[in-house]
C-alpha cells in the first residue's frame, strides 16, 4: 500500500506477482479487494462509512463517478507464467470490478469501480516509476500513473463542458446586452417623435425646456409660454413687457413713441 498525496497519489495498493500465479487466482485476490472496499463501518461521529476511508485520507469522489482506490499488478518475470498472456484473460475474469460507464463526451465514470493497474518490473527498472509504463484495465496504450488511476478523458470533458457553459453565458449576456440597447434605442426614439416643437421658429425643444414646461401636478405649466423654446421665450417676453410699458404711458397722458403729442395737453398749448 502507498500513500503520496503530495505526488498526486492519495492511495494505491500494490500486488507484486512472480508469475507464478494463475490469472484465476489473480482474480480472486481481487473480488477479495472488492469486498473489502465495500465494507463499512461506523465513523467516530456515528455515521456510516466505508471502512478503508475511516483509515487513509482520500478525497471524495464527485457523485456518480466515486471509484474504489486503485490496484496495480506489478509482474516480476521470476516464474514460468507469461504476464502476455495471463493480463488479457485476468481482465475477462475481472471486468465486473474495473469497466466503468461510457458517457456522451467519450470519456468514463468509474463509480464503485476499481481501477487495476499493470506494469513489469523491468518496464520500470528501464522508465523509472514516472515513465508510460502502466497499462490500466480497459484503456489502449500505456500511460504515467498519474493518468492511470485518474480519469484525464473526464477532465478534459469537464474542461470542455466549463469553457462551453462559459461560451453560453458569454452569448446570453451579450444578448440581453443587445435586446437593452435595441430597448434603449427604441424608447430614445420615441422620446424623441414626442419632443415639443416651438412654435414660434419651428426648432426643437431642449431637454431643459421640455422639462420645464412639464405641467405641475395640479395641471398648470411650470412655465410661461409653454409652446415657445428659450429663445422664442426670451422675444415674447420682451416684446410683453414693452407693450405693457406703453400701456402704461397711455393711461398717464405721455407720447407713446411713433405717435403725436394730443389731448389736454396740446390744448393748453394753444
Amino acid at each position: 500500500m502507498l500513500t503520496a498525496p503530495q505526488d498526486g497519489v492519495p492511495l494505491l495498493f500494490i500486488e507484486v506477482d512472480n508469475c507464478h500465479e494463475t490469472a484465476e487466482e489473480l482474480a480472486d485476490k481481487l473480488e477479495k479487494y472488492a469486498r473489502f472496499f465495500k465494507r463499512k463501518v461506523k465513523d467516530t461521529d456515528g455515521k456510516e462509512r466505508p471502512m478503508w476511508r475511516t483509515r487513509w485520507t482520500v478525497p471524495e469522489g464527485r457523485y456518480g463517478d466515486a471509484p474504489h482506490p486503485p490496484v496495480l499488478l506489478v509482474f516480476n518475470r521470476a516464474g514460468e507464467r507469461n504476464p502476455n498472456r495471463t493480463v488479457p484473460r485476468l481482465m475477462e475474469l475481472t471486468r465486473h470490478l474495473w469497466q466503468g460507464e461510457r458517457q456522451r463526451g467519450g470519456h468514463h465514470l468509474y463509480d464503485r469501480k476499481i481501477p487495476i493497474i499493470a506494469t513489469g518490473l523491468n518496464q520500470l527498472r528501464e522508465h523509472g516509476p514516472a515513465g508510460p509504463v502502466f497499462a490500466r484495465f480497459g484503456r489502449s496504450g500505456p500511460q504515467t500513473l498519474l493518468e492511470a488511476i485518474g480519469n484525464p478523458r473526464r477532465e478534459a470533458a469537464d474542461a470542455r463542458e466549463q469553457e462551453e457553459a462559459k461560451a453560453r453565458a458569454a452569448a446570453y449576456q451579450a444578448e440581453v446586452r443587445r435586446a437593452a440597447q435595441e430597448q434603449a434605442a427604441k424608447q430614445a426614439a420615441e422620446r424623441e417623435a414626442r419632443r415639443p416643437v416651438c412654435t414660434g421658429c419651428g426648432a426643437k425643444f431642449t431637454d431643459a425646456r421640455w422639462e420645464a414646461v412639464q405641467p405641475k401636478d395640479w395641471g398648470a405649466s411650470k412655465g410661461s409660454h409653454p409652446r415657445l423654446c428659450d429663445e422664442c421665450m426670451d422675444h415674447a417676453v420682451v416684446d410683453a413687457r414693452q407693450e405693457q410699458a406703453g400701456g402704461k404711458r397711455q393711461e398717464r397722458g405721455q407720447t407713446v413713441p411713433g405717435q403725436k403729442a394730443g389731448g389736454w395737453l396740446s390744448r393748453m398749448r394753444t
